[in-house]
């Protein structure tokens, strides 16, 4: 699908702000409602704009630990992968899940409300999935940029 400027402008100002009313969103981009209206449904249709969606700040919810662990599987079982991300998808704590091509297989987001919550999580959860070779653990300490939106 060819994107032109209007379509540019009105992803911009909708990455800016995704909660912003349609008839605002309209008037900053610079069109009519109704041309608005088709032409997300175009983008939306043509796979450009997957889904509006609610992001959550998992830390105001009392999680305050979120850790990237990254996993080297254990392939002599051709089902390995599989396995193993049918089995993360159960962790209730694992909000995100992502493969690799290289030395990292896996890589898990776990969130929790503190360190004896994460030590529990990790111990009882984590460790118990299937085909772990290695796993490596990145405690995040602070988020600096975060950004779905491409430079439009």
């Amino acid at each position: 699908m060819q994107i032109d400027d209007t379509d540019r402008r009105i992803l911009r100002h909708h990455l800016a702000e995704p909660s912003l009313p349609r008839a605002d969103l309209a008037a900053r981009a610079g069109v009519t409602p109704a041309t608005l209206w088709r032409r997300l449904e175009k983008l939306a249709e043509a796979g450009v704009i997957k889904a509006d969606r609610a992001l959550i700040n998992w830390r105001k919810l009392g999680y305050e630990v979120e850790v990237s662990l990254r996993f080297t599987l254990d392939k002599t079982n051709p089902r390995a992968f599989d396995e193993f991300i049918a089995a993360a998808r159960e962790v209730p704590e694992v909000v995100g899940i992502e493969t690799f091509l290289g030395r990292v297989d896996v890589r898990l987001n776990v969130i929790a409300r503190d360190m004896a919550h994460y030590q529990e999580v990790y111990r009882r959860r984590v460790l118990a999935l299937p085909h772990i070779a290695e796993v490596d653990a990145l405690m995040l300490i602070a988020t600096i940029k975060e950004s779905e939106g491409l430079p439009l």
